[in-house]
């Protein structure tokens, strides 16, 4: 299978071409971070098990089991084709420093493989990646935040938490 660049979905967007089809995911807000990383919404149902068939080795889920989008049988969709199922529920309104260090454990521990994060609009999951990217990969703040800017400006307990975890780390970077 060829994968597609990260150029690729960029310009296919300019074109009006829609990015989850250049990654092949039917999601909301699907951002291709890089070749083995990906954010996105809630997968559908056929997505989900057509994961492994796109190189996805592992899937972590930021949503509760709770929402009304979840779709109940994630688990055994992902377990049947070898997806190692990572399940960190955030709550929307209240994410903490715990949260983002769990979420940077598990991608640090994948990081070998591909790996899709997501919850329902990709809100949680845009924004712990992004931590992670700059406090463990130490990734450029303004270049990283571009694939949270892509969903969402986060507000209220989510910029609070964001500029907490930059200010504990001495990363000078405000996010508009």
């Amino acid at each position: 299978m060829r994968r597609r660049s990260t150029l690729w979905v960029g310009v296919g967007a300019m074109l009006g071409l829609d990015p989850a089809r250049a990654v092949g995911l039917d999601a909301p807000n699907v951002v291709e971070i890089g070749p083995r990383l990906v954010t996105a919404g809630q997968p559908t149902r056929q997505t989900l098990a057509g994961l492994g068939g796109l190189g996805f080795q592992a899937v972590i889920y930021l949503a509760p089991s709770t929402v009304p989008d979840a779709v109940p049988e994630e688990e055994a969709l992902l377990r049947r084709q070898g997806i190692e199922f990572v399940h960190l529920p955030v709550p929307f309104a209240a994410p903490t420093a715990a949260h983002a260090a769990a979420v940077s454990a598990a991608l640090r521990r994948l990081q070998d493989q591909k790996v899709l994060v997501h919850c329902q609009v990709n809100m949680r999951a845009s924004t712990m990646v992004f931590l992670h990217r700059v406090r463990a990969l130490q990734a450029d703040p303004a270049e990283a935040y571009e694939a949270v800017a892509r969903v969402w400006s986060p507000s209220g307990p989510w910029r609070a938490l964001v500029l907490e975890e930059l200010k504990q780390q001495g990363i000078d970077f405000v996010p508009l």
